[in-house]
C-alpha cells in the first residue's frame, strides 16, 4: 500500500517516507539484489579512486542509499556514489589533506555532511524544479569533463602506481614517468578488466553484470596466474586494497578549521549542487520507463539526509545512479522497498564478507571506474553537436576545457551565463518583430475595419504603437529605436492587449517612450494593459500621468478619440 494521500483538492500532501509498495515485493526485492550485485564493485572502485579508502565507498553506497530510498521522491532512484560524485570528492581529499594532512580526511567527510545540509536547504526552499534547468549543452559538456576527468585520475592506478599528486594536470604531467615505470601484471588486470566490461556477450550480461563478473576474475587471475609476476622484481607484490573493517562504522565527529572554513563551504555548496543534478537527471530516467513523476524537492531532502549520514559515519558522498537505477527497475523495482532492500543486503556484505576483499587488486578497480569516466562521456551529442548548433557546440567544449583544466564551479558558471545570453540575444531579436507602429490601415497589424477607417481619417497624424508577446528586457532597445523613429504625429496610441508579460526594463522603455510623447505635446493613450502589466505600469506611475480617459478604453475608442483630439 502507498503512502500517498490525496486530499479534497486533489494536490498529494506531503509524506515523511518514500512511496513503499506491498504489491510487488517480490519485484522490489528482486530489483534490489540485483542493484546490489552492480553497487558492490562500483563502490569499492570509487572507494578507492576518491582516496577515502574502499571502505568509504561501500559505506557511501549503504548509507546514501538507505535514506534517499527512505526519504527520497523517486520510488525507483538507487543511489550510491557516482562518477561526477567521485571526482570532486577526490579533488576535496586531495585538497584538503595536502592543506592538513592530519585533519584533512576528517574535514572531506565534513565537507560530505555539509552537502548534504545544502541539499536539504535546496529541498525545503522548493528549487528541485529550477536545479535541471540549465542548458543541455552545459550539462553535456560538464558531465563530459567530469567523465574525462575520471579517466585521466585512473591513469595512475591502471598502469600499477599511485595516483600522482596535482589532480589531472599532475597526471598529465607525470604521464612520461607513469608509462616508463607502468607494471606489467597490474597493466594485463586492468586491460584484462575493459575487455571483460566492453566485450561479455549480451546473454551472460542477463545472468551477471560484467562490473562483478570483472572483479570476481581479476582477482582470481591476479591469485593464480599472475600472483609470482613481481616475485623477482625489487618492488611490492599487486596492488591490493587491504583488508576492510567488518564492523559498523565509527562516528566521525565535523571538524572545522577556521583557515579553510570558506573552501569547506564553498567544496560543500559544489558537491551539493552536483549531487542534486545528477540525482534529477537520473530521476527523470526513471520517470521515463515507469512512466510515473517523482518529487523533486522531496527527493533532495532525501539525498540530503543521505549525505549528511554518510559523512557522519565516513562515507563518501552519492547520488542518483542511472545504471542502478535502470537495473533495478528492468529487473521488476517500482518501490522504494528495493532501494532499501539492496542496502541492508550491502550492509551485509559489508559485515560479514569485507575481509574477502582485501585482495582485490587496486587495477581491477582502476578499469572499472575508467569504464565508468568512458561511459560519463556524452559521446552521441559530441559527435552530433556541430551540426545541430556551432554555437552550441563552442559552448560545449568551452564547458568541458573548464571542467578538466580550470574549475567545477567556473566552468557550470561561464557556461550558463554564455547560453543564456545567447538565448537572450535570439529571444529579443525575435520578440522585436513584434514591436510595431504604423499611421495608417494598410498596416501589416491585425486591426478591425473601422480601427483601420479610423486611422485613415487620422491622415498620418495618429499613429498606433502596438506591443505582443512577452515584452523581455532585450526589446527595451527595439521599443527605444522604434518610438525614435516616429516622425510628425499630433496622437499617440501605445496598445498593450497582447502584452502577456512586461518585464521591468521593457517598462521603463514604454514610460520613457510615453514621457517624450507628452513632453512633445502629443495626446497620448495608453490601452489593453491587464493582469500584471497593468500593475507594474501602476506601480511605475505612468497612468497618473494621463487623464483617466486615455487609459481606461479600447483601442478603437481611443483611436476614436485620437481623431476627434486633432480634427
Amino acid at each position: 500500500m502507498a503512502t500517498v494521500t490525496v486530499p479534497p483538492g486533489g494536490r498529494p500532501a506531503f509524506r515523511v517516507l518514500n512511496h513503499f509498495s506491498t504489491s510487488n515485493v517480490r519485484g522490489d526485492l528482486f530489483g534490489g539484489v540485483t542493484a546490489a550485485v552492480i553497487a558492490l564493485p562500483m563502490a569499492l572502485a570509487f572507494g578507492v579512486a576518491s582516496g577515502a579508502g574502499a571502505t568509504a565507498g561501500l559505506w557511501g553506497a549503504v548509507l546514501v542509499g538507505l535514506f534517499a530510498a527512505l526519504f527520497g521522491g523517486t520510488p525507483t532512484l538507487i543511489s550510491e556514489p557516482t562518477g561526477p560524485m567521485t571526482v570532486v570528492m577526490t579533488a576535496v581529499i586531495a585538497t584538503l589533506t595536502a592543506k592538513d594532512p592530519e585533519n584533512g580526511l576528517a574535514m572531506a567527510f565534513t565537507v560530505v555532511m555539509l552537502a548534504g545540509v545544502f541539499q536539504i536547504l535546496f529541498g525545503m526552499l522548493r528549487l528541485g524544479r529550477y536545479v535541471t534547468q540549465m542548458p543541455y549543452t552545459v550539462i553535456s559538456g560538464f558531465m563530459s569533463g567530469i567523465g574525462i576527468i575520471l579517466m585521466v585520475l585512473q591513469l595512475g592506478p591502471f598502469l600499477g602506481q599511485a595516483i600522482p599528486r596535482g589532480g589531472v594536470m599532475g597526471t598529465l604531467t607525470n604521464l612520461p614517468s607513469l608509462l616508463a615505470g607502468a607494471r606489467p601484471a597490474e597493466v594485463t588486470l586492468a586491460v584484462v578488466t575493459l575487455a571483460i566490461l566492453w566485450f561479455t556477450p549480451a546473454r551472460i550480461r542477463k545472468l551477471a553484470p560484467p562490473q562483478l563478473i570483472a572483479l570476481i576474475a581479476g582477482t582470481i587471475l591476479s591469485l593464480t596466474l599472475l600472483s609470482g609476476a613481481d616475485a623477482s622484481a625489487e618492488v611490492e607484490g599487486i596492488r591490493r586494497i587491504g583488508a576492510i573493517a567488518s564492523g559498523l562504522p565509527r562516528l566521525q565527529v565535523p571538524t572545522f578549521e577556521a583557515s579553510q572554513l570558506q573552501l569547506m563551504l564553498v567544496n560543500g555548496a559544489v558537491l551539493g549542487m552536483l549531487g542534486c543534478i545528477d540525482a534529477l537527471l537520473t530521476a527523470v530516467i526513471a520517470d521515463s520507463i515507469t512512466r510515473t513523476e517523482h518529487d523533486s524537492n522531496k527527493e533532495l531532502i532525501g539525498q540530503g539526509l543521505g549525505n549528511l549520514v554518510s559523512g557522519l559515519f565516513g562515507g563518501i558522498a552519492g547520488a542518483g545512479a542511472t545504471m542502478g537505477t535502470v537495473v533495478n527497475i528492468q529487473a521488476g523495482g517500482r518501490s522504494a522497498l528495493s532501494g532499501l532492500s539492496r542496502a541492508l543486503i550491502l550492509m551485509l556484505v559489508i559485515l560479514v564478507g569485507g575481509r574477502l576483499a582485501a585482495q582485490i587488486p587496486q587495477a581491477v578497480l582502476a578499469g572499472i571506474a575508467l569504464k565508468v569516466g568512458f561511459d560519463i562521456v556524452d559521446w552521441s551529442f559530441l559527435k552530433r553537436a556541430h551540426r545541430i548548433s556551432i554555437t552550441g557546440a563552442l559552448i560545449m567544449y568551452l564547458v568541458i576545457a573548464l571542467t578538466v583544466l580550470v574549475d567545477l564551479i567556473a566552468a557550470v558558471g561561464i557556461g550558463v551565463f554564455i547560453a543564456n545570453i545567447v538565448t537572450i540575444d535570439k529571444m529579443s531579436a525575435l520578440q522585436s518583430r513584434a514591436v510595431k507602429s504604423i499611421s495608417t490601415g494598410d498596416g501589416d497589424l491585425l486591426l478591425e475595419p473601422e480601427e483601420k477607417s479610423l486611422l485613415d481619417q487620422g491622415q498620418g497624424q495618429v499613429l498606433l504603437f502596438q506591443l505582443t508577446g512577452a515584452m523581455i528586457f532585450g526589446v527595451a532597445k527595439a521599443i527605444g529605436r522604434e518610438h525614435n523613429a516616429i516622425g510628425d504625429c499630433r496622437a499617440v496610441v501605445f496598445d498593450l492587449t497582447e502584452v502577456s508579460h512586461l518585464g521591468v526594463t521593457a517598462a521603463l522603455a514604454v514610460e520613457n517612450a510615453v514621457e517624450e510623447a507628452i513632453e512633445k505635446g502629443r495626446q497620448v493613450f495608453v490601452v489593453g494593459a491587464s493582469g500584471t502589466t497593468r500593475e507594474r505600469l501602476e506601480k511605475l506611475g505612468l497612468f497618473a500621468k494621463l487623464p483617466q480617459e486615455h487609459v481606461c478604453v479600447s483601442r478603437s475608442e481611443a483611436l476614436q478619440q485620437a481623431v476627434t483630439a486633432i480634427a
